[in-house]
């Protein structure tokens, strides 16, 4: 039988440190899902930075994050979002907002430097909303890999089962991730949105007896949804949301049962 895993990354891989910053109030919101704060208004999006965190640091603090963006020429992408936003619109929010400033970025990225040792890396994002053409909050990822990730990918491997890792994150945090634990890069889809990663697992459906989607977060339910068999860590929370744990087929709390849990589905 020939199976496949898909595995989000953050939460799910790799135990994650967010911390966001309101831009208007200045405060801090640790631990922060940063799937709810997208979900609080229907044109709000998670933008990803494609961007060395070292650049960040060097940059003027006054300096205004549209600024920067347009003077680096970064890129970004849309992460998340509840409705289909495009990329001009994107752009035009981003260029629009005269509030969000360097400084920010480099605040958030002090308190995850703090909070997580032995970091594994670090993105950074922004929280756009579109009705108001600004950037309200600025959002740190830093994250290191669960104990057991390794032994899990490296088992499932030697099992003959295949391993994918779709995220939102992108290919600048993931490839180092998928290098660690030895994914091959062509098994990692980066940026990847909630219907994305339901059409990646619908894709491999086709080439695969089985697919099982495991996740940690309200943007991994569609792909559940898709898979033949939906699993929901909450090794990072300890919680189990309503939602996600009516979808779910199956809820662990260690990614270390990935492996029992395929092995009665060859």
């Amino acid at each position: 039988m020939k199976i496949a895993v898909v595995f989000d990354s953050a939460g799910t891989l790799l135990r994650m440190y967010r911390v966001a910053k309101n831009i208007k109030t200045g405060g801090f919101l640790n631990e922060v899902v940063s799937t709810e704060l997208v979900g609080k208004k229907p044109y709000c999006a998670l933008l990803v930075m494609q961007v060395d965190s070292n650049k960040l640091c060097n940059c003027p603090p006054d300096m205004l994050i549209s600024d920067f963006i347009r003077k680096y020429h970064i890129d970004i992408e849309v992460g998340c979002s509840r409705a289909q936003i495009d990329r001009t619109t994107v752009l035009s929010v981003v260029e629009n907002d005269t509030r969000a400033s360097m400084k920010d970025l480099q605040d958030v990225m002090a308190v995850v430097k703090r909070k997580c040792k032995n970091i594994f890396y670090m993105g950074v994002g922004l929280i756009i909303d579109v009705d108001t053409k600004s950037i309200p909050y600025v959002i740190c990822t830093g994250g290191k890999i669960y104990s057991n990730t390794p032994y899990v990918i490296k088992t499932l491997v030697e099992r003959d089962i295949n391993v994918y890792i779709a995220s939102g994150d992108s290919m600048r945090n993931l490839s180092p991730l998928a290098q660690n634990v030895c994914v091959p890069l062509e098994c990692v889809f980066e940026i990847s949105t909630p219907k994305k990663k339901e059409e990646i697992v619908k894709r491999l459906k086709q080439d695969h007896d089985k697919v099982i989607m495991v996740g940690d977060g309200i943007n991994d339910i569609l792909a559940m949804r898709a898979a033949d068999l939906g699993v929901l860590s909450i090794q990072q929370t300890g919680r189990c949301p309503p939602l996600l744990c009516e979808e779910a087929d199956i809820v662990i709390r260690d990614i270390k049962e990935i492996v029992d849990i395929v092995a009665k589905e060859v």
